[in-house]
Formats: C-alpha cells, structure tokens, sequence
C-alpha cells in the first residue's frame, strides 16, 4: 500500500478565518474536528474519496506568488461571474499578476493574498475535473514525475516539460508548468498531506519516497507515524499514518 492524497493545506495566520472563505466558495463542509489543535479547521469534500482542504497556523509573511494555486472551473459564462462574485462578496479579491486582457480566466487572492484563478467555461483540459479543476503548481517536470510515482496517479499530460497528473478515479489534476521555476524564497503556503492506512509498513512508504526523490526536511522533522519531507524542487510535504 502507498500513500494517498489526504489532504491540500494552508498555512494562515487566522485557519478559521480562511476556511470559512474556502467553505463559503467551494460549498465544501466545514469541520473544526479535523486535528488535535485548536486553532486548526478542514473543510471536506463532496466526495469522500477525495483530499480535504486543512488550514494550519502560520505567522510568515507572504513573500511573492505561491508557488500553487487553485484553478476553479465555469460551466458557463454566468457561473464564472457568479463565482468571481460570491468570492469577493466572501472577502476575496481581484489582483494584476501580469495577465493579459484577453484572457479569458480571472485572477483573484483569497483573504489571505493566496492567488487563484476562475477559469472560462469551455475549457477542455478541465472537462474532466470538477469545480476545481487543477492545483497549478510552478515546478519542473522532475516533481511532476516525482508526485506520479509517488501517488502512482498517472501521467495525463507531458509536454514541453510541463506535466500533469490525475487520480485514476478522476478529479482534480495536479498541474507543473515546468521552466522557469521562480526561486523558493521561504516556507510554502501551500502543502502536500500523504496518508498512509494504518496497516501498511511505515518505514518501506518512508524508503520509497526517499528513493524516488524525496529528502528529509531537517533534524527532528520526524515522528513516529508522521514525517516531513521535501519533493526534489525542494517543496514541503508531509506523511502520516491513518488513523
């Protein structure tokens, strides 16, 4: 057994806060049962096999884009407006992030300055998705081969060193848009969790993930049923064992 896609998780200096956002937009369920922490919350997805949203603490201050960003899909130009509209009626916001004016997708921030993109209906790489569609990622085509091996999800897209991947039970597509890959400038906001089910052997997911690529992320990042590591464009990730 190998790891699955647990969860995708912000860090915020105010988790409730922007989880009430991120509720409120995707009409995802909100839970505050999610972790042993107060201060975290989740929100859960329509379909219980897919990944949870998590919003942990964090005091870092945004420096530049994110490296990821979510792409929200439109079933028609009114369900774009609506959406752009609920999100800034939720406290979100329009940005510049060099997009031209005839592009068709709108670029907004959440509360929290996180960029994301409502996308123009008819688009057809995220027919097959969902309200949201890809997490855009800005990264080579090594970790798109890397988090293909690593969740055994396959390669729907390889081309000019950009990738994608998709869940063989569809869904959302991960998204790398390969070179040039801005330089990391601090700690992500967004983050990759793995599970791992509580029967498989620990230490031979561990293995695997190092042998693919992975690294530790440092000295006492580890505890048992739980480890930080980093994806070889040196973003943060994390396993756990199911509970």
């Amino acid at each position: 057994m190998t790891s699955q896609l647990f969860a995708i998780c912000f860090t915020s200096p105010s988790p409730s806060d922007l989880a009430r956002f991120w509720s409120g937009l995707l009409g995802w369920e909100l839970t505050d049962a999610d972790a042993a922490h107060d201060e975290c919350a989740a929100i859960l997805p329509p379909d219980p096999a897919g990944f949870r949203i998590r919003f942990l603490p964090g005091q870092a201050p945004k420096a530049g884009q994110n490296r990821a960003h979510f792409d929200l899909t439109s079933a028609s130009p009114e369900a774009q407006q609506q959406t752009v509209a609920r999100a800034l009626d939720l406290g979100g916001k329009h940005i510049d992030v060099g997009q031209l004016p005839e592009e068709g997708h709108v670029v907004l921030a959440d509360p929290d300055g996180n960029e994301f993109c409502v996308i123009e209906a008819g688009n057809r790489f995220l027919a097959d998705t969902g309200f949201i569609g890809a997490l855009a990622c800005d990264g080579t085509q090594e970790v798109g081969y890397f988090w293909s091996a690593a969740l055994r999800w396959p390669l729907v897209w390889d081309q000019d060193q950009e990738t994608a991947i998709q869940s063989p039970n569809g869904g959302t597509k991960l998204t790398w848009g390969g070179p040039p890959v801005a330089p990391k400038t601090g700690p992500n906001r967004l983050s990759f969790e793995l599970a791992l089910p509580a029967d498989a052997d620990w230490a031979a997911e561990l293995d695997r993930l190092l042998s693919l690529g992975a690294t530790r992320s440092g000295p006492g990042a580890n505890s048992p049923g739980r480890a930080l590591l980093l994806d070889p464009d040196g973003n943060e990730f994390s396993v756990h064992r199911h509970r």
